[in-house]
């Protein structure tokens, strides 16, 4: 075939996906739709064009098109691993993890549960034997939800239902096509009814040795990017190797799953990724991926399309009856999923509830696309699938796709708007119109500069001026009416627009390096938990929120254990580093808030909301503060690092910006600058290093710290060290119960306890201990210790606390003073204890 001929065709494709995009706007379809109502007209051209007489000059161009090497293997080695791959780059894994439930249910559940519905329902139905039908099951299962996902963007729709559904699709072809492998081979082989259990029971095994194998394909391909420091183009080279050597790995050398493999990589890159490369290379590579992945979602479109001509070819009256049983099973399996499981996991609190307005666009929204017919192709295409096996496989599939692109594609906006959610809430229309007037103040400010700066016409700039006052007159006033929004509303609107402002100032301080881009990803996630929370829980919600932001967490409690259980510290020390530096950037980003409140919010929603809302601030520095404190004392030097290294870096921000100054004004060329700037990228690497943390001196440290200990020397204080135990705690958490056996004297490096018993309270702080009285009164524990602040806190047992408090006098003071402020007679508690001094 014609080299020049195949070339114009491509290149033609190319100016379709051009055009097609701005068709979809003016026309309000999905995307996809337009791009596969598009390829079907030109397959169904070029076959006209060929079969018919009227005309054989068109007969070239028609060879080309249905000549092109469109093979299943194509969607399945070239596009699909760059589609994936680029869905990982661009999630929010952290976000992701928060709804992890739903995703996992619509991803693996409904998948499973699609596939055995749409393939006993057609093995009810017709005469294929069941392998088949659990095939085309197999194949129909997986979604492509990026028509339902870029409408609910257009209608601002919730970020968490985006994510939702944007996790399924990634997850659910992975899913989908290690069935689909699966099935495949039982056809293959001509056993006509499967054992089940069997056949599910090799499902993880493609799913492990997929995973294991995309992880140490990132795993290497992230070696070799970090020796490429200074080449970006060579590291997203590399990027671009990763994903097709990980499929082809996973797929050809151990019989897994290569989609797996794709995703697994995609995801440990993203990990990762941002704190092993510079922050430019990283976000170009993000960039050239989209662009790859745009161009492949449109082609494996358009090239899938026009399969669906020689798809459709021999089919039958009876066929039509098929693909209705098909169609009828596998929007009855997906809605069972998002009807009946999603609610009852809701209900017992295992998944965050999803809305049934939303559930029902999911519903409607589960179209099929380029990758269910290429899955057909791949059964059309091999010899060892019987002849009618391969005839049905290829029109259901194709069938099916069809309703869903062209009924529910072409449906699924007014759907969207007769469930009501094309509409703002009353809560985002008071949203919006804050946001009009505090963008208008702002405007208004900036163009009275403006006009001042150009010395313009004063009586142009009055009328002007007059018409500007109005529409912001009337700006305020429609956000300041107290009809239909609560003051408990306004709190909520005024944490939005804070939490928004956070977010902002963060992006900043990344672009500035400020803060890191190693902890870029979760200060940010950080900030989106702000917003939602206060979105969906109001105060309370913004609360809840900011006290997990600085609480130790599951996996920081595990790394502790692992420390002080079994002795591996790895974990502990780069969880404690992280954790210091992510407070660090708190407390960066907080100090900047209040000029917020003051400057926007106060203008809308009064004095009696920005109050409020400095107090909630206060608290959220105060919890950071007394977080940061409590680190400090554990690791005093690291601290210090960390500043020297926040210093270092935002110097050589600044000297960037004066070279980038004195080029731009003519004072030093290119040659001249580009040669600082390699310098200055050199210096920059050293100073991106993070110092090393080490924790084994914690404990000693902390003890130093201790008024309590004052008298002991050096020897006895190591010792001391290494007898005492760490443990860290969130506030809320009960560290004592009552009526417990005595296990232990506990001391307060940091943080803040409070004793209850009797109906009185004591709350005790830094460098105060609690447990000894019920050690030296020999009695059960009758105060119950909760934490009020995240606290660390050093455990001693009993035996060595009676050693130590025979040998301390401070201790004994110590002691003494507490049991008097309890009303406790001290002498009851030293009766067997020899006091010295």
């Amino acid at each position: 075939m014609d080299i020049v001929l195949i070339t114009a065709v491509i290149a033609s494709l190319f100016l379709v996906i051009g055009t097609a995009e701005p068709l979809a706007a003016r026309l309000r379809l999905p995307y996809s739709v337009i791009l596969a109502i598009i390829g079907i007209l030109i397959g169904s051209a070029a076959t006209f064009f060929l079969r018919t007489e009227l005309t054989d000059a068109l007969n070239p161009v028609a060879e080309a098109i249905l000549g092109l090497p469109i093979r299943s293997n194509v969607f399945l080695y070239v596009f699909l691993p760059t589609l994936l791959f680029q869905a990982t780059l661009g999630m929010n894994l952290r976000r992701m993890l928060d709804d992890w439930v739903p995703i996992m249910v619509l991803a693996v559940v409904a998948v499973v549960v699609a596939t055995l519905s749409v393939g006993y329902a057609l093995a009810w139905a017709s005469a294929l034997p069941l392998a088949a039908c659990l095939l085309i099951g197999a194949i129909v299962s997986t979604t492509d939800p990026s028509a339902v996902v870029s409408i609910f963007r257009s209608i601002s729709a919730p970020r968490r239902l985006a994510r939702i559904i944007e996790g399924e699709s990634l997850l659910n072809d992975a899913a989908a096509i290690a069935l689909f492998g699966l099935f495949m081979g039982f056809v293959m082989l001509g056993v006509p009814d499967p054992e089940l259990g069997e056949a599910l029971a090799r499902f993880p095994v493609l799913i492990a040795g997929g995973a294991a194998t995309g992880w140490l394909s990132a795993h290497a391909a992230i070696r070799i990017m970090t020796l490429f420091s200074n080449h970006e183009r060579a590291q997203i080279s590399v990027s671009v190797a990763l994903p097709y050597l990980a499929y082809i790995g996973a797929e050809q050398s151990i019989g897994a799953s290569g989609v797996i493999a794709v995703v697994a990589a995609g995801l440990t890159l993203n990990l990762t990724g941002p704190g092993r490369l510079p922050p430019q290379a990283w976000s170009n590579l993000r960039e050239v991926w989209d662009l790859m992945a745009h161009w492949a979602g449109a082609l494996i479109f358009i090239l899938a399309a026009l399969l669906i001509p020689r798809l459709l070819e021999g089919v039958r009256i009876g066929d039509f009856a098929l693909i209705g049983v098909v169609i009828l099973a596998a929007i009855a399996a997906r809605a069972v999923i998002l009807f009946g499981l999603l609610p009852l996991l809701a209900l017992v609190r295992i998944s965050p509830p999803v809305e049934r307005p939303y559930r029902a666009a999911i519903l409607w929204g589960g179209l099929r696309g380029a990758v269910t017919l290429a899955l057909a192709l791949a059964v059309t295409e091999s010899f060892r699938v019987p002849v009618e096996v391969k005839r049905v496989v290829g029109i259901l599939a194709t069938g099916f796709t069809l309703f869903t692109l062209i009924v529910q594609g072409t449906t699924l906006r007014p759907v969207i708007g007769w469930l009501g959610l094309d509409r703002l809430s009353p809560m985002d229309e008071a949203l919006s119109r804050q946001v009009v007037a505090v963008a208008l103040q702002t405007v208004r400010e900036d163009v009275a500069r403006t006009t001042e700066d150009y010395k313009l016409t004063h009586e142009t700039v009055r009328s002007e001026a007059k018409i500007f006052g109005d529409r912001l007159d009337e700006a305020v006033r429609t956000a300041e009416a107290r009809a239909g929004i609560l003051d408990r509303d306004r709190v909520t609107l005024g944490l939005i627009a804070l939490a928004g402002h956070e977010r902002d100032m963060i992006l900043v301080r990344v672009r500035e390096r400020t803060i890191s881009a190693r902890m870029a990803e979760q200060v940010l996630s950080d900030a989106d938990r702000l917003i939602e929370g206060a979105r969906t829980g109001g105060r309370s919600g913004y609360t809840r929120i900011a006290r997990r932001s600085v609480a130790y967490g599951r996996t920081f409690r595990a790394a502790v254990a692992l420390h002080s259980r079994i002795g591996i510290s790895g974990p502990l020390v780069r969880l404690t580093a992280d954790r210091f530096e992510l407070l660090l950037s708190q407390r960066l980003i907080l100090r900047d808030l209040d000029a917020f409140i003051d400057g926007r919010i106060r203008r809308i929603h009064g004095r009696r909301v920005a109050d409020l809302l400095h107090d909630l601030l206060a608290r959220r520095t105060d919890s950071v503060k007394t977080a940061l404190e409590g680190l400090r004392l554990q690791y005093p030097g690291y601290a210090e690092e960390l500043e020297r290294r926040f210093i270092r870096r935002t110097a050589l921000r600044l000297e960037e910006r004066e070279y980038l100054a004195m080029r731009e004004d003519g004072l030093i060329g290119a040659e001249v600058y580009t040669t600082l700037i390699q310098d200055l990228v050199a210096r920059r690497t050293v100073a991106e290093a993070r110092p090393p943390l080490d924790i084994t001196l914690q404990r000693l440290d902390l003890v130093r710290q201790l008024p309590l200990f004052s008298d002991l020397d050096e020897t006895a204080l190591k010792r001391l060290g290494r007898a005492l135990q760490t443990r860290h705690v969130n506030a809320g958490a009960v560290v004592l119960r009552k009526d417990a056996a005595a296990k232990g004297v506990y001391f307060i490096a940091s943080g803040a306890v409070e004793l209850e018993s009797s109906g009185q309270t004591w709350r005790l702080g830094r460098g105060q201990m609690f447990g000894q009285v019920a050690i030296l009164m020999r009695n059960p524990r009758r105060a119950e210790a909760r934490a009020i602040a995240p606290s660390t806190l050093l455990l001693l047992d009993v035996v060595r606390f009676r050693s130590l408090l025979k040998k301390s006098a401070a201790l004994q003071k110590a002691v003494r003073a507490s049991a008097e402020h309890r009303g406790i007679d001290p002498d009851k508690l030293f009766a067997d204890i020899p006091q010295e001094g």
